[in-house]
């Protein structure tokens, strides 16, 4: 059975207010390009004004041995033309995420765009990132809930994601963005989407309290989820949505369900312990 482990340091990262050296993030990341995950979430193309900690991005990716490594794709995240021009021109990216939400007032704070605008844009993303040989990933930010009492229903889910693979969207994943999921509404709304669109990878993008992390790893994956992004030690959050940060699911809870289940991963562990001991120095 293939599981998708997208290790998310970029989402770790962005919330940090002390700038993280640039040779730091290349030493952490060069640590978990060894590992053998099927994806790194390395950085992002955006303002620098906007993610201060994200400004190295270019100059971190060109000092990974990412091509030593084949098996692990690095993904970036992009919020503008400017940056998908940055992602498509660089040769260590073999994803190019995008952040769409099921939420006006999300995607308005965290792009700066309305959801149809950011809708449009998706489309120049997919075209220019086929184009380059490069995937697209398309985040569905608020999906399973938001905080601002906007509607949703995973119908929602169901709609957009059809329009999306319809446009050449083959990755999508469903984005806890401040934690407000539960299992039930994991398992319901993924379980829903897998039905509806089978042809679709959808992957899980979760945020957590520590005591969450195992039942929301198992709601997704009895639905049929097997793509998952997580952070070694559960750093991060997300910083855009105007509420308290809620960390990402730690990469250790996700192994140890896994390993639960039999499932057989072929990482490689003295690398993941090496990442690990670097933490203190990554994410000070």
């Amino acid at each position: 059975m293939e599981v998708h482990l997208v290790e998310c340091p970029r989402d770790a990262w962005q919330g940090i207010p002390t700038f993280i050296p640039t040779e730091i993030k290349v030493r952490y990341l060069t640590a978990l390009l060894k590992v053998g995950f099927h994806t790194i979430d390395a950085g992002s193309f955006v303002s620098p004004k906007a993610v201060p900690q994200m400004q190295d991005t270019a100059e971190v990716l060109s000092n990974l041995p990412w091509n030593s490594y084949p098996e692990t794709g690095l993904l970036v995240i992009v919020a503008n033309r400017r940056g998908l021009e940055a992602a498509t021109a660089h040769p260590a990216v073999r994803y190019i995420g995008y952040p769409l939400s099921l939420s006006e007032t999300f995607q308005q704070q965290n792009t700066r765009q309305s959801r149809a605008d950011a809708e449009s844009f998706v489309k120049e993303l997919v075209e220019e990132a086929l184009r380059f040989g490069k995937i697209p990933v398309v985040y569905l930010s608020m999906g399973f809930g938001n905080p601002y009492n906007e509607p949703y229903h995973p119908e929602m889910v169901i709609e957009l994601g059809f329009r999306l693979s319809q446009q050449g969207v083959s990755i999508l994943s469903l984005a806890d963005t401040v934690g407000v999921a539960n299992p039930d509404n994991i398992y319901k709304t993924l379980s829903e989407v897998i039905r509806c669109l089978p042809t679709v990878t959808w992957g899980v993008h979760l945020h957590a309290a520590p005591q969450e992390n195992q039942p929301k790893i198992e709601a997704a994956w009895e639905a049929g989820c097997r793509r998952f992004d997580s952070a070694l030690g559960g750093y991060g959050g997300c910083p855009f949505a105007g509420v308290p940060l809620v960390s990402n699911i730690r990469t250790e809870v996700l192994l140890g369900f896994l390993e639960e289940k039999g499932i057989k991963l072929s990482l490689n562990w003295d690398a993941l312990m090496e990442a690990q001991t670097l933490l203190p120095l990554a994410f000070v």
